[in-house]
């Protein structure tokens, strides 16, 4: 999963910014980002395998960070299946030990998340 901040069109650049290559304006600044497999959604010593086209509740915490989404700008959440080459691939499909996976566990998958998913966020003043 990944939070990221949303810079909005009318963006400026800054001077300081060290490279000027960078863009500001629809940048996306990623403030976190942390990988909890679905296996281990309920516990991490008895993996699960999802249901295909079952809705199924994932309770993930993001480790807190202190960032300030200034006025105008935007968060996004990424929900994503792997975040390979940082992580190993994940096949897509239930297997004992992930990183044994043979070449035929590896299948394309689709994913939803539902449009009652929601995010709970603390919010300091």
């Amino acid at each position: 999963m990944k939070l990221i901040d949303v810079y909005p069109p009318d963006e400026p650049n800054n001077p300081y910014m060290p490279n000027k290559n960078i863009i500001l304006s629809n940048y996306w600044q990623m403030v976190r980002s942390q990988i909890m497999p679905a296996r281990f959604r309920n516990s991490f010593e008895k993996p699960e395998a999802m249901v295909p086209n079952q809705k199924t509740a994932v309770n993930f915490h993001l480790n807190d960070v202190l960032h300030t989404f200034k006025k105008g700008h935007r968060i996004m959440i990424q929900v994503q299946s792997t975040s390979f080459p940082l992580y190993a691939r994940n096949p897509q499909k239930f297997v004992e030990n992930p990183y044994k996976a043979a070449a035929s566990d590896y299948q394309k998958a689709t994913h939803t998340v539902f449009n009652d998913s929601f995010i709970d966020v603390e919010v300091l003043k």
